[in-house]
């Protein structure tokens, strides 16, 4: 997915959380390990968010794109972001996915799967 498209897909999931009362902290932190797209807050719990889009369900939905070894290099990712951010480790974590799927438009159906997987 080029960067344009996916910058657009982040920002509209990130419109959706926002109105369903999530607090943005950060949009794509970046280190040696890996990219989160979204940091929110959810109450007393910190969210990391990834957000996929795929066109076409051929080989696998956006959803199940995350799989073990994604899901494997966020949680890592994510135990750096807590290591830089020590105010924040003593939050609760979860993971999410925002999902986009569509087989005939660049808009697609957003799915938001709360607490998408645990590490």
């Amino acid at each position: 997915m080029s960067r344009d498209k996916g910058s657009r897909f982040e920002q509209i999931a990130l419109k959706h959380l926002v109105a369903n009362n999530l607090q943005l902290i950060e949009q794509n932190f970046h280190c040696r390990l890996g990219e989160i797209d979204l940091v929110l807050r959810d109450g007393e719990s910190l969210v990391f968010v990834e957000v996929r889009y795929r066109k076409s369900n051929r080989f696998a939905s956006a959803a199940h794109s995350v799989n073990k070894q994604k899901q494997a290099k966020i949680a890592r990712t994510a135990a750096m972001y807590l290591a830089r951010h020590p105010a924040l480790s003593r939050c609760t974590v979860r993971f999410d996915v925002v999902a986009f799927d569509s087989a005939d438009s660049d808009h697609g159906a957003l799915q938001w799967i709360r607490d998408a997987f645990r590490v």
